[in-house]
């Protein structure tokens, strides 16, 4: 199971942390991500991190704004900043438990990851 929060209201520029913690089972060893569905569109990842921590990626939206990382097996952040109101929108974190690999042309498929989070919700005011 997985359970997000810090979610929040910010003003456009500002900065939140999203935490991600696992429970029930050990997600040491999984593909881990962070996505988000805005009203009106379909879901997206924004970033991803494997298991040892080594492979990251990004969505070209948020490339250096936000910041996925893991404190420990079961405990995963993403820090945003610079907040814009394009960026308003449920985020969830989600794990992948049947391929550990990230690559640059699958870390994005939303498909792959089949542990969600319940999402918390971000709001960018202008």
């Amino acid at each position: 199971q997985l359970q997000a929060s810090g979610g929040g209201l910010v003003q456009a520029g500002g900065s939140l942390r999203l935490s991600c913690a696992a429970s029930g089972r050990t997600f040491g060893s999984y593909a881990l991500a962070w996505l988000r569905q805005a009203p009106g569109k379909e879901r997206e990842a924004v970033a991803a991190i494997n298991w040892t921590g080594g492979s990251i990626y990004y969505a070209d939206s948020v490339k250096g704004r936000f910041t996925i990382s893991k404190e420990n097996a079961n405990t995963m952040y993403l820090q945003m900043n610079n907040l814009k109101s394009e960026d308003t929108a449920v985020y969830y974190c989600a794990a992948d438990s049947t391929n550990p690999l990230l690559l640059l042309s699958t870390w994005n498929r939303v498909r792959r990851y089949d542990y969600w989070g319940q999402g918390t919700q971000v709001t960018v005011s202008s």
